[in-house]
């Protein structure tokens, strides 16, 4: 054990977290068989958290009651080292609140608390939000876990997709330089099943605001799929990096970026919850490995 990283394991599942933006860092399969991307030149992450936002405001600023905030893309969750409240042999618990370095990007109290447990199949991340403060407090927060694309080495990356429980016909949403854009597009999910493709990918994340189902597969034609499934997120995001790489991100999301004309108060934002005094609000979801 050391104080950077925590290693989890049960059954045929291990994890490690980095205390560093609470993220989860590897995740292998009973076979050794590593699931998630190990952070590589095209992109320097794993699975990072979103928090307070999700995507980008305009400007990257932040207005509340007269004052303007620079906050960037994804917020600041991701940069910041999380303390370690517990850490057992098949669980690990962290925990970010508000101080001096945050509060002059973000003015206004929380308490950010992840549990991360394995069992013998999956792997769930829990999310407190809780509102130590006065005021209520605004958030986004949302989950970007990167996996492996193709999940089996020299399977092609044309044979994987995402299928949903039902049908999921409601349009997407795209982005126009982080924010999003004011019109809506028709879906590339045919019926359940998402295809991926490089293509898909080239203008930036497929993001689905009004998606029914709570859960994914992510599967190839052979080999291992990966179920994702979550409690509490209301829209998912899907990305990999425009013009090619072996990752893909599916992302369950509680908010979204700004819309390309809102350049409002903080608080008005679409997307947000809002957290009253003394409050939390409980967000989870599950990876689950199929052999």
């Amino acid at each position: 054990m050391t104080d950077d990283i925590h290693t989890i394991q049960a059954g045929g599942i291990t994890a490690i977290v980095k205390a560093a933006g609470a993220e989860l860092c590897s995740l292998k399969s009973a076979d050794g068989l590593e699931l998630l991307w190990q952070a590589g030149p095209a992109w320097p992450r794993h699975a990072p958290w979103l928090f307070p936002i999700v995507g980008r405001l305009k400007n990257d600023e932040l207005h509340h009651r007269g004052q303007t905030y620079k906050m960037t893309q994804h917020g600041f969750a991701r940069d910041l080292r999380f303390e370690w409240l517990v850490r057992t042999a098949q669980s690990c618990t962290l925990r970010l609140s508000d101080s001096e370095a945050t509060r002059v990007r973000y003015p206004f109290a929380f308490r950010l608390t992840i549990t991360y447990r394995v069992t013998a199949d999956s792997l769930e991340a829990s999310i407190e939000i809780g509102n130590p403060g006065a005021e209520v407090l605004p958030a986004s927060f949302g989950a970007h876990p990167a996996f492996n694309w193709p999940i089996t080495p020299g399977q092609p990356k044309e044979s994987y997709r995402v299928v949903f429980p039902q049908d999921e016909p409601a349009p997407i949403r795209r982005l126009s330089g982080g924010l999003l854009r004011e019109q809506p597009e028709p879906s590339p999910v045919h019926g359940t099943m998402l295809p991926f493709s490089d293509a898909l990918f080239a203008d930036d994340a497929v993001i689905l605001d009004g998606v029914e189902s709570r859960s994914v597969r992510y599967e190839g034609e052979r080999g291992p799929s990966i179920n994702i499934a979550w409690d509490g997120f209301r829209e998912l995001g899907i990305w990999s990096k425009p013009g090619g790489a072996p990752f893909l991100c599916i992302e369950p999301w509680r908010g979204f970026a700004s819309p390309v004309g809102f350049d409002g108060e903080f608080a008005d934002k679409p997307g947000l919850v809002h957290v009253a005094p003394g409050a939390a609000e409980m967000l989870s979801y599950r990876i689950t490995v199929r052999e």
